[in-house]
């Protein structure tokens, strides 16, 4: 190995095996009276390592089982660095398992088994930089528009009530009922010609 694996900016020790995975997905399409089926590629899945190797010593254990499962309580992307992975796209990657066994007839030995796997990108810190500033722009002329509705209804000032009609009509009806008082003294006369004697 000539470059040591690096999980993060933690460079894992005392490794006695490093492993790769990759394999591509297909799906499986039969078809009906022929021999064989096609397959449909969906692309490669996310590659997994393994990493095996021992601990000796108390102190040794307690820092690796400190650092490797902060990083796994963690649950992020981390970056990783090894010579298995060369010629690959993997970058980042997250920690899947996490394997320790003690046995009686080696006391002071740990053994360990990490699986990581292949993880795209972690987002960017600025989650709001690909946001449409367009947007933004539709949005403070929206509130623009509205307040200048508010300062125009304000600007009305006193708006009648529309809620109670009977107030200026009672005042017209006084004024009809006026102008009609000599109409029956009037209609008398047509009324005797016609035989009506309302």
């Amino acid at each position: 190995m000539k470059v040591k694996p690096v999980l993060g900016d933690w460079e894992i020790p005392r490794i006695e095996a490093i492993a790769s995975v990759e394999a591509r997905t297909f799906v499986e399409l039969p078809i009906p009276g022929k021999v064989g089926s096609l397959f449909q590629d969906m692309n490669s899945a996310p590659t997994r390592i393994r990493i095996t190797g021992s601990l000796y010593g108390d102190e040794a254990r307690d820092q690796f089982l400190e650092e490797v499962r902060g990083k796994f309580r963690q649950g992020a992307p981390l970056t990783f660095v090894a010579d298995i992975v060369n010629a690959t796209e993997v970058q980042y990657v997250i920690i899947e398992a996490l394997h320790f066994a003690e046995h009686g007839a080696h006391p002071d030995q740990t053994a360990f088994d990490i699986l990581i796997r292949e993880s795209p990108p972690p987002p960017p810190p600025d989650t709001f930089g690909g946001l449409d500033t367009g947007l933004l722009d539709q949005a403070a002329g929206l509130l623009d528009t509205v307040t200048g509705a508010l300062d125009a209804i304000e600007a009305l000032g006193n708006v009648p009530d529309f809620q109670d009609p009977t107030g200026p009509l009672s005042g017209a009806m006084s004024g009809l009922t006026d102008a009609t008082q000599g109409l029956d003294a009037a209609l008398q006369p047509l009324k005797a010609i016609f035989g009506s004697a309302d």
